[in-house]
């Protein structure tokens, strides 16, 4: 079991900055992949990073070059650093953590916290 709390989130002009955290409950370390996903209004989730437990990232073509994600294991924690942020950026971002043992795969989400960036 896995607890996530994110943090971070807020009102921003386009083209600034925020760093969101996603703070869990165990060691990130024991996590085959940790990631970030957002979720506008009307709109699917999508995912913007992730991060295997190895440290390699993946980015959609989208927030690419604007956003990078990082980890702090010993403060059980990753963040998500947004730059150049756009209005169409502005969604609910959510934490998700997964948990692979042999076939069993566990997925985690944490409550999400609200992005908005003004024009």
């Amino acid at each position: 079991q896995v607890q996530l709390v994110e943090s971070g989130g807020g009102l921003v002009q386009a083209g600034g900055s925020l760093r969101l955290s996603c703070t869990a409950s165990r060691s990130i370390s024991s996590l085959n992949v940790m990631a970030w996903y957002r979720q506008a209004p009307g709109k699917q989730r999508e995912m913007v990073a992730t991060m295997t437990s190895s440290g390699s990232t993946n980015y959609p073509d989208f927030v690419r070059g604007r956003f990078t994600i990082s980890r702090d294991n010993a403060k059980n924690t990753v963040y998500l650093e947004m730059n150049s942020l756009k209005p169409e950026d502005t969604a609910v971002y959510y934490c998700h953590a997964q948990i692979k043992r042999s076939i069993v795969v566990r997925d985690y989400w944490g409550q999400g916290t609200q992005v908005t960036v003004s024009t």
